[in-house]
């Protein structure tokens, strides 16, 4: 994996990093939110994705047009893993799951699952060693999703738990982008750009394919999702998520998405009208207090 490392080096102040964390999982709390919703709705994913990645591609078009769909000094392995991990692979794992499965069950699942899946890399391929503070952050992570997954699966029936199921797959697709995009020595704005064109891209092929919705969808409706899925999450938390991946570290940034789930319990709750109950809260409770701990900020400060 040495050989995949193109590392300028990090330049990006901690405080930077600590607020583009913040910023991305308030967007994604959002952005799980306005996807829950669409369920209802006659959007498809493969038009989500249209939206998600066409906005932020067509805005950030003067980057990809100066570095070029290939950067010549990024691996093009490393590519692929960043456009699968944050792009169209994860995009429509995400979304199929989102769409059948509760808003709360998602922040937890997605958000939660994202910095163990992360950790776990960093640990196993590239030789993290974290702290006892954040191995019991981490350790509360894994009490509060495997107590939500073992509550939600056992009152499913037939195909209910696909979602479920899902959801720790799309986190680890994600897991796979961070550590991928820390090692590209790519700009936060590059990066995000060739995930948008070549995510957009591959959304147009779909569309070929299978078709597409968005003509017969309600102008407010797309409008929503430009504004949610485009330029919120497509763009600004895509960028500011490269800001604290730059700053912090792979592990510590993805330490963040877990206060995602408190996020998405209440804003399901308020805004879509889902039922929460005990488990869910103790789930969301517990799973908070993990990223508290696995970010790093109560472990003993090395001299």
């Amino acid at each position: 994996m040495v050989a995949l490392t193109h590392d300028r080096g990090n330049a990006t102040p901690v405080a930077a990093g600590y607020a583009g964390a913040f910023v991305t999982v308030l967007i994604w709390a959002g952005w799980i939110l306005a996807t829950r919703h669409t369920a209802g709705t006659a959007l498809g994913t493969i038009d989500l994705g249209l939206i998600r990645y066409g906005v932020p591609a067509l805005v950030l078009a003067p980057v990809w047009l100066k570095i070029g769909l290939l950067p010549r000094k990024l691996p093009l392995l490393l590519l692929l893993l960043m456009v699968a991990g944050s792009g169209a692979l994860f995009f429509q794992v995400a979304a199929f799951a989102i769409h059948a499965t509760p808003a709360s069950s998602v922040g937890v699942l997605l958000g939660g699952s994202m910095p163990l899946a992360t950790a776990l890399i960093g640990i196993t391929l590239f030789g993290e060693r974290p702290d006892r503070m954040r191995i019991v952050g981490f350790a509360a992570i894994v009490a509060g999703v495997a107590l939500l997954l073992a509550r939600s699966l056992a009152g499913t029936t037939g195909t209910g738990w696909t979602g479920y199921a899902l959801l720790p797959a799309a986190a680890t697709l994600w897991a796979i982008y961070t550590h991928a995009f820390r090692r590209s020595g790519l700009s936060p704005l590059e990066g995000s750009a060739l995930i948008a064109v070549w995510s957009f891209l591959i959304h147009l092929l779909l569309a070929g394919i299978f078709g597409s919705t968005l003509a017969s969808v309600p102008l407010k409706e797309i409008a929503l999702q430009i504004t949610s899925q485009g330029l919120l999450s497509g763009l600004v938390a895509m960028v500011a998520y490269g800001v604290a991946v730059r700053s912090l570290g792979g592990t510590q940034a993805a330490a963040f998405t877990a206060l995602t789930p408190v996020l998405a319990m209440f804003g399901g709750a308020i805004l879509l009208g889902e039922q929460i109950g005990p488990f869910e809260i103790v789930a969301a409770i517990v799973t908070a207090v993990g990223v508290a701990l696995s970010t790093g900020i109560l472990s003993p400060r090395k001299a």
